[in-house]
């Protein structure tokens, strides 16, 4: 995920300005966010520090809320399958989350953990629940492996039990809409209902045509929740809002990628991304500039908000009041 890009400059600046700015509410719970170490990850923002824990992380969102005061669930991460690398990037969380006791930050975990020493290193930790990634999972390729593969069912009974958070990044290639995803899900959901589950990228519904099938079958879950993060397709986040109710709807930026040049794009049956360096922004008589990703996610959020008709407070509930309530900050 490095990136050798523009960093953030005058073209963001006047997008803010003109898109975001009179938009967003006076303060903000980022429900999915990254803090990393570079002894972990190879994530490269442009612009900003290697290593980036809370004072970067608040200094980079500026980019995106102004002045307005930012809380956040972080989510730790490594690429490197060594315990030994987890365990850095766990630790790195849980320092700085211990800074502001506002914020939130989740445990990265392998499927072969033992279920008893996640939950002493969780606790000890002082973290609030876990987080899994399909590159874990052992199957090949990644993309298409089972929920239970790399999120075993043993991990999610111990979160129960500890009424944690998890949050899921889904893979397989139609996402929310697949029957095997959603079969999981709602198994998950109704046997472990002190656990609270977030599906992440908007149900990863970067095609929102998977949201429109899918989602319809997982209503009615009280502990399934969702985060917007990265996500720039309106109809995703108008699907949560219409099908589930947008008081489980929690925006996330996603940093790093809130900070890379581009967007998501929906396509086919699947979707696309388009960065900086993809040769893409000539069209006919004119030059694009793209502006970073967070951008294009919070004006995604504004049209959804506006296509359905949502009221100043259930905005507020959207960027801070969920996250708050369902974190118990």
């Amino acid at each position: 995920m490095s990136t050798s890009g523009t960093p953030v400059g005058e073209v963001d600046h006047e997008f803010y300005r003109r898109e975001i700015e009179s938009f967003l509410p006076d303060r903000i719970y980022d429900a999915h966010t990254h803090l990393w170490c570079h002894d972990c990850v190879d994530w490269t923002v442009p612009g900003a520090a290697r290593d980036v824990g809370l004072a970067e992380y608040n200094r980079l969102m500026e980019d995106l809320h102004g002045q307005r005061p930012t809380n956040a669930m972080f989510i730790p991460f490594t690429t490197s399958l060594e315990p030994s690398s987890r365990q850095t990037a766990n630790a790195w969380v849980a320092e700085h989350v211990a800074v502001d006791e506002a914020n939130r930050g989740i445990f990265f975990i392998h499927p072969e953990d033992d279920p008893e020493w996640v939950r002493q290193e969780v606790r000890r930790l002082g973290l609030s629940g876990l987080k899994c990634y399909h590159t874990m999972s052992g199957v090949e390729p990644t993309w298409d492996a089972d929920i239970e593969s790399f999120l075993p069912e043993p991990l999610v009974a111990v979160a129960n039990e500890e009424g944690w958070v998890i949050t899921l990044h889904m893979v397989k290639s139609r996402a929310v809409a697949e029957a095997a995803n959603i079969a999981c899900i709602r198994r998950y959901c109704e046997t472990y209902p002190n656990m609270r589950l977030i599906l992440a990228h908007s149900a990863r519904g970067f095609q929102p045509s998977h949201n429109l099938e899918g989602l319809p079958q997982l209503t009615g879950l009280d502990n399934l929740y969702f985060d917007t993060s990265a996500n720039c397709e309106p109809i995703a986040h108008q699907a949560i809002i219409r099908i589930i109710g947008h008081d489980k709807l929690m925006y996330g930026t996603d940093l790093p990628v809130s900070h890379f040049r581009g967007r998501s794009l929906s396509a086919a049956d699947s979707f696309i991304w388009l960065y900086e360096e993809t040769p893409v922004w000539g069209e006919k008589h004119m030059k694009v500039a793209p502006v970073i990703v967070g951008l294009e996610h919070i004006r995604s959020l504004k049209w959804a908000c506006w296509s359905e008709r949502l009221s100043d407070s259930q905005v507020e509930d959207i960027f801070y009041n969920n996250a708050a309530r369902m974190l118990g900050v």
